[in-house]
C-alpha cells in the first residue's frame, strides 16, 4: 500500500517538473521573438542635425543708448543688472545752458500771446472812456477859446486892445481847435476792430517764437537719456563726470540695456546646410560652462542673406573662408543664461523630427 503511495507521488512530481520546464522554455521564446521584432527608436545622425556656434542675446538684442549731444554726464543713475521702465530716465548730461535757452524761449512765447490778444481785443473799455473824455474836454477848451476869441474881435472893433492881443487868442483857438480834432480821431482809431494784417503779423510772430521754443525743447531733450524699452541694465560704459561725444565714425554708448525675460541664440549655419534650415524646427545649445546640460529652444527666424563667420570659436580647425547664414533660435522660458555667452547650437532637421512621431509597430 505505501509502495502504491509512493510511487503515485513520484509520477505526480514528475509530471509537474515537466509542466514548468515546457512553460518556462514557452516564455523564453515568446520573449525572445519580442526582442528581434522590437523596432528600437530612432536617434539621430551626424547627417541629420545642424551644429554651429552661437551666442546667447536678449530678445531685443543689445540696443547701445548714446547721447546726440557731445558733453559731460552730470548723472549715470543706473548701474549693471538694474531693471529698467520704458521712459525712465538713465542718465543725463550738463544741460544748464540748454535750460535756460528753453526758459528764455518760453517767455518770448508768453510775450507774443500778450501782443497778439491785445491786438485781437483791441483797446481796454477804460482805454475807450479815457479817449471819450478827452473828446469832451478838447471839445470844452476849444469852446472857451472860440467865447473868448470873438470877445477879443469885438474889443478890437472897439479900439479897446491891440491887434498883438487879438492875434493871441486867436493862435489860442486855432490850438484848442487842432487838439479838438485830433481827440476824436483817437477815439475813432480804439473803438474800431484791428485791421487784419496787424493780427496776421502777430501770428505769424507767435509762430516763430513757438518754433524757437520747440527747437530749445529739442536741445535740451535731448540731453536726457532714456530707456525706450522695458529691460535690464547689461553694461555701464560711463559714469558720472566724463565725457561723451556723438560721433557716427566712432559711437561712444552710455549704457546697453536688453530684453533678457526672453533669451535667443544667434546661430552661424554654414552655407551647405542653409537648404535644411526652417522656422520652428526644434534645437537645442550646450555650453562648456553647463557640461552636458541640454537647453531645448526653437528656430524663430531664418536669414535671407549669406556673409562672412560672425562668431568665432578660436579653434585652430576653424573655417572662416566659408559663407554663413545667420539663423535665430528662441530658448524656451525660464532659460538662465547670462548675455553674450558663447555656445554650441544644434538644429534637428525635418527629417529627425518626422522620425520622432513615425507609429511604432
Amino acid at each position: 500500500m505505501e509502495d502504491a503511495v509512493k510511487k503515485k507521488l513520484a509520477i505526480t512530481a514528475v509530471v509537474s517538473l515537466t509542466v514548468l520546464m515546457v512553460s518556462m522554455q514557452l516564455f523564453s521564446a515568446a520573449h525572445s521573438s519580442a526582442v528581434r521584432n522590437r523596432i528600437p527608436a530612432p536617434s539621430p545622425s551626424p547627417a541629420d542635425v545642424i551644429a554651429g556656434p552661437g551666442r546667447i542675446e536678449p530678445v531685443s538684442e543689445d540696443i547701445k543708448l548714446s547721447s546726440e549731444l557731445s558733453g559731460k554726464l552730470k548723472s549715470v543713475d543706473v548701474e549693471e543688472g538694474d531693471p529698467v521702465r520704458m521712459g525712465q530716465v538713465l542718465a543725463v548730461l550738463e544741460n544748464d545752458d540748454y535750460r535756460a535757452q528753453l526758459a528764455s524761449a518760453t517767455a518770448q512765447v508768453q510775450e507774443k500771446e500778450a501782443i497778439l490778444r491785445k491786438v485781437t481785443n483791441g483797446a481796454r473799455s477804460e482805454e475807450r472812456s479815457e479817449a471819450q473824455a478827452a473828446v469832451s474836454q478838447a471839445e470844452a477848451v476849444m469852446a472857451n477859446a472860440q467865447a473868448d476869441l470873438a470877445r477879443r474881435q469885438s474889443l478890437y472893433q472897439s479900439g479897446i486892445i491891440s491887434r498883438e492881443e487879438l492875434e493871441r487868442y486867436t493862435r489860442e483857438y486855432k490850438v484848442a481847435k487842432g487838439e479838438y480834432e485830433e481827440k476824436p480821431n483817437r477815439y475813432s482809431l480804439l473803438n474800431t476792430a484791428s485791421r487784419e494784417e496787424d493780427v496776421a503779423f502777430a501770428q505769424a510772430d507767435l509762430r516763430l517764437a513757438l518754433a524757437n521754443e520747440a527747437e530749445s525743447q529739442a536741445r535740451y531733450d535731448k540731453t536726457i537719456i532714456k530707456s525706450p524699452i522695458d529691460g535690464i541694465v547689461l553694461r555701464k560704459h560711463h559714469r558720472n563726470g566724463e565725457s561723451v561725444s556723438n560721433s557716427a565714425a566712432s559711437p561712444d554708448p552710455v549704457l546697453t540695456i536688453g530684453d533678457a525675460s526672453v533669451l535667443r541664440v544667434r546661430v552661424d549655419v554654414d552655407e551647405s546646410d542653409v537648404n535644411k534650415v526652417r522656422v520652428g524646427q526644434s534645437a537645442y545649445v550646450r555650453a562648456d560652462a553647463y557640461g552636458n546640460q541640454k537647453i531645448s529652444g526653437h528656430v524663430v527666424q531664418v536669414g535671407r542673406l549669406l556673409g562672412p563667420k560672425t562668431i568665432r570659436t578660436d579653434e585652430p580647425t576653424e573655417r572662416v573662408d566659408r559663407k554663413f547664414m545667420e539663423t535665430v533660435v528662441e530658448l524656451e522660458p525660464g532659460a538662465q543664461l547670462p548675455v553674450g555667452l558663447r555656445v554650441d547650437a544644434f538644429i534637428l532637421t525635418d527629417g529627425v523630427q518626422a522620425a520622432a512621431v513615425r507609429p511604432q509597430m
